[in-house]
């Protein structure tokens, strides 16, 4: 599932961008108006986190070019707490308003929510569920069972686990798997990936069949049915 960050604030945005991933979501981040309503409305996002004072173009402006192509959902966060700019914003298309300072367990709760609301009630459990074979995902619980047995994963395991599966049939490299999950550039002194691959393989992959976590040597790793 795919959220986009348009915050100027880069410590918040780095904030609110390792959350989410750490929650399982797939993040992007615009630093102002211009590329947060480029990204907006050209990229396939289930959900944007709107700030309003943005460089550029503010959020307003943002709001207004997305709801003239596409109904995705969208979360105001910005430092405005008077009434009339939170009622701006729901009247521009917003769907829900958040104040800063807020507690990241807030931020959670009010996307899980749109994201159930979803653009459409029928896409909902498209938007929150993801599978392969008898592997399931459920993105708003952070839940995943494997053959209908309930798997006990860390949170990195989730977020590693999730981004394979909905890139499923694409071999990811390690230097891709660290920059999405751990967001740190690879080392190749540094086995935090293959240590996490081997752990996530020991609980997902090992007491099931079929296999689905495969090693593609000198490349990295891939999650695909193979008969």
């Amino acid at each position: 599932m795919r959220i986009l960050v348009i915050e100027d604030e880069a410590k918040l945005a780095d904030y609110v961008r390792r959350g989410l991933s750490e929650s399982g979501y797939t993040v992007d981040v615009a630093s102002d108006g211009i590329e947060g309503r480029y990204l907006a409305t050209e990229g396939d996002y289930q959900l944007i986190v709107l700030d309003i004072m943005l460089p550029g173009i503010d959020g307003f402006g943002v709001l207004s070019a997305l709801r003239a192509k596409r109904n995705t959902p969208v979360l105001m966060l910005t430092a405005r707490d008077r009434v009339e700019d939170r009622v701006q914003g729901l009247q521009a298309g917003a769907d829900d308003y958040l104040v800063k300072p807020f507690a990241f367990s807030e931020l959670l709760a009010r996307i899980g929510a749109l994201l159930r609301r979803g653009p459409a009630q029928t896409d909902a459990a498209q938007l929150t569920r993801l599978g392969i074979n008898n592997l399931e995902i459920d993105l708003l619980g952070h839940k995943v069972w494997r053959d209908g047995q309930r798997l006990d994963l860390t949170a990195k395991e989730f977020a590693l686990l999730t981004l394979l599966v909905r890139r499923k049939g694409q071999t990811l490299s390690r230097t891709t798997l660290a920059e999405q999950v751990w967001n740190m550039n690879f080392d190749s002194d540094t086995n935090v990936v293959e240590v996490a691959i081997r752990r996530l393989r020991a609980k997902m992959d090992d007491p099931f069949k079929p296999k689905l976590l495969h090693t593609v040597r000198g490349m990295g790793y891939v999650l695909e049915e193979r008969t």
